[in-house]
């Protein structure tokens, strides 16, 4: 199976790994703006199995959707050393990678990442609450839109990113193959088994996340020495596009650090 994929530039190879149900455009709709002004870097984003343009065949677990990433990777970056960016469930997938090539990955970045807890109910999680509004927004939504469902700030900018970075993943991703998958959610290889990662790190959480949180992440910080831990507030399961500006920046640093490695 090959993912479906789309990339940019040039330069030092960066993988980024969307989270459950949308595609790619989670990822590159809020990391190209960050890469437009920071040169020297290929950017590839790939459909993971069942979501975006990548069928799931008949994959039935994490671990079939963890060999097609291997495969991914040995087809377009081979041994070359590179970048790791990984949101929510492909956070997940990121520390699994992290578990089998910790010596080719020269920095990782975790956005609203699943933390030590895997599935939902075992979560240490916030009631969703809503802390920005814009007049006029929620009378734009068109009927079927879920944009309240995780949004903690509901504004015109924050609703535009969503209309174009994850409501289209949310539309075309195969929820069948994706409910059979769940079913085989956890990895054979834990996350976290392996050595300590000694690498830049980044974790980024949303102090308001009603589905990953952000205490569970606190926990994976002795795996990650050279980790920033950075919970924001104001900020949902979509943090990327509520705090924006944070986030670029939170990015850009990490980048800068994992340039010296």
């Amino acid at each position: 199976m090959a993912l479906h994929h789309v990339s940019f530039g040039e330069g030092v190879p960066v993988l980024s790994l969307h989270g459950w149900t949308p595609d790619h455009r989670l990822m590159s709709g809020c990391l190209e703006p960050v890469f437009a002004e920071v040169p020297g870097y290929r950017r590839l984003y790939p459909d993971l199995p069942g979501m975006g343009q990548t069928s799931a065949g008949a994959i039935d677990s994490s671990d079939g959707i963890m060999a097609e990433v291997r495969a991914y990777i040995d087809e377009q970056i081979g041994d070359e050393p590179f970048l790791l960016i990984g949101e929510s469930y492909g956070g997940y997938l990121s520390r699994g990678l992290i578990a089998e090539r910790p010596e080719q990955i020269l920095g990782l970045a975790l956005i609203c990442p699943i933390g030590a807890a895997l599935m939902h109910a075992d979560r240490t999680v916030p009631d969703h609450v809503i802390l920005r509004t814009e007049p006029g927004v929620l009378e734009s939504l068109t009927e079927g839109e879920d944009f309240t469902d995780l949004a903690v700030v509901q504004t015109a900018a924050a609703l535009e990113a969503y209309r174009s970075d994850v409501a289209p993943g949310l539309e075309v991703a195969d929820l069948e193959a994706l409910d059979r998958i769940q079913k085989n959610w956890a990895l054979s290889t834990a996350p976290e088994s392996g050595p300590a990662y000694q690498r830049p790190t980044l974790i980024v959480c949303g102090r308001q996340d009603a589905v990953t949180g952000f205490a569970d992440q606190y926990a994976l910080l002795p795996h990650y020495p050279r980790a920033t831990y950075a919970v924001l507030d104001v900020a949902g399961h979509n943090l990327q596009i509520e705090q924006p500006e944070l986030f670029a920046a939170l990015i850009r640093e990490w980048l800068q650090r994992a340039s010296t490695e």
